[in-house]
């Protein structure tokens, strides 16, 4: 039995080796990268994209790593499943630094910053968007129901979330939600109801974290920001009884943590 279990490590890592090499590769590409930003600073955000694109590579070959030895050894690589983490993280923040991670944030206030990735089409944007929360979706399932990260994973979904509905020009995808004759049509509409899902699946995440680990408010009034997201969304698509319907949500679950205060019940 040891034999076997020792000729299965020597398999895994024969067949992992490949994977620590592309991620080797990657790094070194995010290096260079980086050292370009400082020579042609106009193009900078559009090399924060390449570097989303090196980091959500980089974070899938070290859960292919794990799968790997799931399969052949029979046991988590923690350490690869912590570094995709890292990884992710990695993404969403270069992709934070184009367009911010502010929850609720106006159109008119991301005018500028997306300006600076105008050459960045609406159906590259969503392949992004649905390669990041494919890999995320795929990390949390590796990790497992009993995982440590259960909780903080809201943060990262949350996270996500956000720069997925901040990358979107909102303004232009509606009117091309409404035109069926536009080329963007397609896109704009499965773009928007997933930033939508994204939304209230983030705020609904949130008020679980709150109710079922921290009781602390910041959880209860990061649901509320996806909420009022969530109803922006709704108001810029001209759907005025969802945007009433969330509200209401919303002024339902101040009240739930103005009572949980008066009770002791939040910190």
């Amino acid at each position: 039995m040891a034999k076997v279990m020792t000729e299965n490590r020597e398999i895994c890592e024969i067949k992992c080796e490949p994977y620590r090499n592309m991620i080797k590769d990657a790094l070194e590409r995010e290096k260079m990268i980086l050292a370009t930003m400082t020579t042609s600073p106009a193009d900078a955000n559009y090399k924060k994209l390449d570097l989303c694109e090196e980091m959500i590579g980089c974070a899938t070959y070290y859960i292919t790593i794990n799968n790997l030895t799931v399969e052949l050894v029979n046991t988590k690589d923690n350490d690869a499943l912590n570094d995709a983490r890292k990884m992710l993280y990695k993404a969403i923040i270069y992709l934070e630094e184009i367009i911010t991670n502010v929850v609720d944030s106006l159109q008119t206030d991301l005018e500028d910053k997306l300006a600076t990735i105008a050459k960045f089409p609406i159906e590259k944007r969503f392949y992004l968007v649905r390669k990041l929360g494919l890999a995320i979706a795929l990390l949390i399932d590796a990790f497992g129901d009993n995982t440590k990260w259960k909780w903080s994973f809201v943060e990262l979904q949350g996270r996500f979330a956000v720069v997925a509905k901040n990358l979107i020009d909102l303004k232009q995808a509606a009117k091309d939600y409404f035109d069926p004759n536009s080329q963007n049509y397609d896109n704009s509409i499965l773009y928007i109801r997933l930033i939508r899902k994204l939304y209230d699946q983030s705020a609904t995440a949130y008020r679980d974290r709150y109710e079922l680990s921290t009781h602390r408010i910041d959880d209860m009034r990061m649901a509320i920001l996806f909420l009022s997201g969530g109803r922006r969304l709704a108001i810029a698509l001209g759907e005025p009884e969802e945007a009433e319907e969330i509200k209401k949500k919303a002024g339902v679950w101040r009240l739930k943590v103005e009572s949980d205060q008066k009770a002791g019940r939040a910190k």
